[in-house]
């Protein structure tokens, strides 16, 4: 065992478990959060740095912070900044702990994905114009099996998938820098009802602690509203609401129905990450903090 990760959907409190089993293992948190790599984008990602501070000592963390708002971060980015980070962890001693809800991030590394940055074929492109969606999927399952559907739910998301696997039918990766990884995999199990009421809860406090005006100054440095748009939830409706195309209650509204949305969807991956494979021991995230940190040591005792 060389990796704990720490998964669930948002609103579990996956950072404080993490920060907290962190402090008793003396050891160091890498980020799987798609969106908290960017810089001044705080609130609207939930960063939550306080929680990183267990008794008064400060967890290290990793991949938060990394790039500017306004760039387009990635899985195959995540990949290489997970294995510097893993390595320089590992080498000083200390054991990783991947937290995080972005779960195609975390299958990545679970998985060991190939990493190669893809580059356009403009060929094969032209080739695949005007072909329907199912043409496409039939196309790319003589590639592989398609047990991700995000590949095959716009034509352009299955152009592109079936662009990287033609790349890696026709030239040999090299997998070398790949670590070997040896997880144990904990989920943070949250009830339904328990999860929306935490997700209402911290929408409106977040509001209160300054989101529109996150976003207004992300706007007013000329990062472009499309931009912040592609990061989707929080700072699409927002920028909406800021650039005066939706009114405020109905962003809040239309908001917190995406964010639950969202957190639904996040488990339906969780749960598929079980069908292909991957042994998640489950803990209830309602459970006082002592008795889950048990629970979680005990797991990882056995896995030694």
């Amino acid at each position: 065992m060389n990796l704990i990760v720490v998964l669930g959907p948002t609103a579990c409190g996956k950072t404080t478990f993490a920060a907290h089993l962190a402090k008793k293992l003396n050891a160091e948190i890498i980020s799987a959060d798609s969106r908290q790599v960017y810089r001044d984008m705080t609130i609207g990602t939930g960063k939550d740095i306080a929680d990183y501070t267990v008794d008064g000592t400060i967890i290290p963390y990793h991949l938060i912070d990394i790039c500017n708002a306004g760039e387009k971060y990635n899985v195959y980015r995540f990949q290489n900044d997970f294995i510097n980070c893993f390595n320089d962890i590992t080498s000083r001693g200390k054991l990783p702990i991947l937290c995080g809800g972005t779960g195609l991030y975390i299958e990545a590394v679970l998985k060991g994905y190939r990493h190669t940055a893809v580059p356009p074929n403009e060929e094969l492109r032209k080739s695949l114009d005007g072909k329907t969606l199912e043409e496409l999927a039939t196309i790319l399952s003589k590639y592989k099996s398609l047990h991700n559907t995000t590949d095959t739910d716009t034509i352009p998301r299955a152009i592109r998938a079936i662009e990287i696997e033609d790349y890696y039918a026709n030239h040999p990766v090299d997998d070398s820098e790949q670590p070997n990884i040896e997880p144990v995999v904990l989920g943070l199990d949250i009830d339904r009802n328990l999860r929306r009421q935490k997700i209402t809860q911290r929408l409106h406090a977040r509001l209160d602690e300054g989101m529109v005006d996150e976003v207004n100054t992300l706007l007013n440095r000329g990062i472009p509203a499309e931009d912040l748009i592609y990061y989707g939830l929080e700072y699409k409706y927002l920028t909406l609401y800021a650039t005066g195309q939706m009114p405020y209650k109905q962003m809040v509204d239309e908001l917190e129905i995406a964010i639950h949305q969202f957190a639904k969807r996040q488990m339906t991956w969780f749960r598929g990450m079980e069908k292909r494979g991957t042994h998640i021991e489950w803990i209830d995230a309602a459970k006082p903090m002592e008795e889950k940190l048990n629970m979680a040591l005990d797991i990882i005792s056995r896995a030694k």
